[in-house]
């Protein structure tokens, strides 16, 4: 089968790693650069003109769509969708995860554990409430568009706290204030998953001195066997969110795991690296069974 990968650097780790799985279990792989597709919409129904060729023929996509292009991304994808390929991620899931607000409020509406969060408007003077809405200092302050760890900023003081939120309220920067789990110790837990199973977690430890954890921050991955709470809540997340492939970022914390956020396009380097598991494997045999359900569905009809 044909199974392009959609991806705007060929060279990064995971898309070079789900190009050699495909090729190792004998299927065709393109890597298709999603920001260079070109939609065509008519009575005839839906194509893309890529590079100045008509793409056909694509049996399966695995889209790993930046946050920086997410509009136009989801809308490719959702262009193969409705030309009948098969999807690792839908459009629909990724635009959801991708919300961070929107992605917290179907999490808390499902009842799955994560730090306590507020959202306001731009109000002036509110900044002291909403702080308090959380348990008070120190306080996580996030920017709704942030990724890798940017835009999140720890306030230790009230003081502080209050700055923060005003310079991004004069900034008309959307965020959300989080309470601080300060028994996880600058550390989280990112549990991978493929089709309703977790097939690896990881550890990330944050570098000395700083409170996040993430990879690109110099903060260092190990494996770890989760718990059946830990493995429950990362299934139940990704479930809420719609995503059959999904990397869960949790805290351990007092209260039992609390949901970070879920990641539509997880990389590939840190988990691998760290677990030693062939995770890009699991995700072309999801990929293979999808394919051959949705072939079978169009036999029946």
């Amino acid at each position: 089968m044909k199974i392009a990968i959609l991806s705007r650097n060929p060279k990064l780790f995971s898309t070079r790693r789900l190009v050699e799985e495909i090729q190792k279990a004998g299927h065709e792989a393109m890597v298709v650069d999603h920001s260079l597709c070109d939609l065509i919409i008519e009575q005839e129904g839906p194509s893309i003109i890529y590079k100045g060729q008509k793409l056909e023929g694509v049996d399966a996509i695995i889209p790993r769509i930046g946050a920086s292009v997410t509009f136009y991304g989801t809308a490719v994808v959702r262009q193969f969708e409705l030309m009948g390929a098969f999807s690792v991620v839908t459009s629909q899931a990724i635009v959801r995860s991708r919300d961070k607000l929107r992605s917290l409020q179907i999490l808390s509406k499902n009842g799955l554990g994560m730090p306590k969060t507020a959202f306001t408007n731009f109000s002036k003077g509110g900044e002291k409430q909403l702080i308090e809405q959380v348990g008070g200092a120190p306080v996580i302050i996030k920017l709704l568009e942030g990724t890798q760890g940017l835009g999140v900023v720890l306030a230790e003081t009230k003081k502080a706290a209050q700055s923060v939120v005003e310079a991004f309220h004069g900034l008309k920067a959307r965020i959300i204030v989080q309470e601080f789990i300060k028994e996880a110790k600058g550390a989280d837990i990112r549990a991978f998953v493929v089709n309703g199973k977790v097939v690896g977690a990881m550890k990330r430890q944050g570098a000395e001195g700083e409170f996040r954890s993430n990879l690109h921050r110099g903060g260092v991955a190990t494996v770890i066997k989760l718990s059946r709470v830990e493995k429950q809540a990362a299934l139940n997340a990704a479930k809420a969110l719609g995503l059959d492939v999904a990397g869960v970022d949790m805290l351990q914390s007092a209260r039992g795991p609390l949901i970070l956020e879920v990641n539509s396009s997880p990389g590939l380097e840190g988990i691998e690296s760290a677990t030693g598991i062939n995770i890009a494997a699991e995700i072309i045999k999801f990929v293979e069974e999808g394919v051959r359900k949705k072939s079978s569905k169009r036999e029946k009809h």
